[in-house]
């Protein structure tokens, strides 16, 4: 069978109600504020990335779950006006669709999530006809889908048996665990793809760099990941399993805010690794996805195509 797809994203889907303000903190006591704007738009870490690779000219589908409800076809829709592939999705008609709430300044943000249907992705959702198709199969949100952790334990294994390449990005974990069967899942992935908070936490150490190092060390059977950790402000850094270390410096912008950019930048970071490009060009070409897109509202609105970073990067060399 050809290989149709680019990218499969196997994740959580949600949609995000974004509050924007300088100071959106809300007043207990039944107080009314007025805020500068509330948007309600694609959300999840997974979804995000999916359309930023889509945007990116990647043929790529999305699966993951969602509920029965108004939420849960505002997300399928969106995706699917995104050009993101979204048959393999599941309707759950007995849990609703998650949704964060998130209260958002241009350099952080607060974020309330229901749980709904995370942690109801099983493996058996993917089906093999489907990872026959793709060329490489992406894993979002980790920690926020535990609950489907142990279901999705043999995926990666699964995907490389299959012929893709893998990649995984942990996302926080709201249960301040930094465990839950990641560790062996990254072993068998080709690339991880945390920011330096995560990755610290998961490889117990506080500096960024030991731990891209510490997670790309090769297992018994002598393989081991690309390590790419997201530094904000910083850029962005590699590391691999022989343990040559890459940085790439952070693009100058003035962010509305930063909802999404570590997904914007994973999308950006494997369009041009499945080219084939050196890391540092990957990492370089990552920065820029993830700095263009904190101009607009939400994860998704201000996402750029790959002329528009290859003409911000063509600007940076000239």
């Amino acid at each position: 069978m050809a290989r149709d797809l680019d990218v499969l994203v196997v994740g959580e889907i949600n949609p995000d109600i974004v509050v924007s303000d300088p100071d959106p903190r809300p007043r207990f006591g039944q107080g009314e504020r007025f805020v500068d704007g509330i948007t309600l738009t694609i959300g999840s870490s997974s979804a995000i990335m999916a359309c930023g690779a889509a945007r990116l000219g990647l043929r790529v589908a999305m699966v993951g779950v969602v509920g029965d409800d108004a939420m849960g076809r505002f997300m399928l829709e969106a995706l699917r006006e995104r050009g993101v592939d979204t048959t393999a999705c599941r309707t759950d008609p007995d849990l609703p669709t998650p949704a964060s709430v998130i209260l958002a300044t241009p350099h952080d943000r607060a974020i309330l999530t229901s749980v709904g249907t995370f942690g109801a992705l099983r493996a058996s959702d993917v089906p093999d006809a489907l990872m026959a198709r793709a060329r490489h199969l992406h894993v979002g949100s980790w920690f926020v889908q535990e609950a489907s952790g142990a279901a999705l334990a043999g995926l990666a294994a699964r995907a490389c048996a299959a012929g893709l390449t893998v990649s995984v990005d942990p996302n926080g974990d709201p249960l301040d665990r930094w465990d839950g069967g990641f560790r062996a899942f990254a072993a068998d992935a080709n690339l991880v793809l945390p920011n330096a908070a995560e990755a610290c936490r998961i490889a117990r150490v506080d500096d960024p760099a030991e731990a891209a190092r510490r997670l790309a060390i090769p297992g018994a059977d002598g393989r081991g990941p690309v390590v790419a950790v997201k530094l904000g402000g910083d850029g962005a850094l590699a590391a691999t399993p022989s343990g040559e270390l890459v940085r790439a410096t952070a693009m100058a912008v003035d962010p509305v805010d930063t909802i999404g950019a570590g997904d914007s930048f994973d999308a950006g970071f494997l369009a041009t690794w499945l080219d084939g490009l050196p890391l540092e060009d990957c990492l370089r070409f990552g920065v820029v996805c993830g700095s263009l897109s904190t101009l607009g509202v939400g994860g998704t609105e201000a996402q750029p195509t790959r002329d528009e970073v290859e003409a911000v990067l063509a600007r940076s060399v000239a």
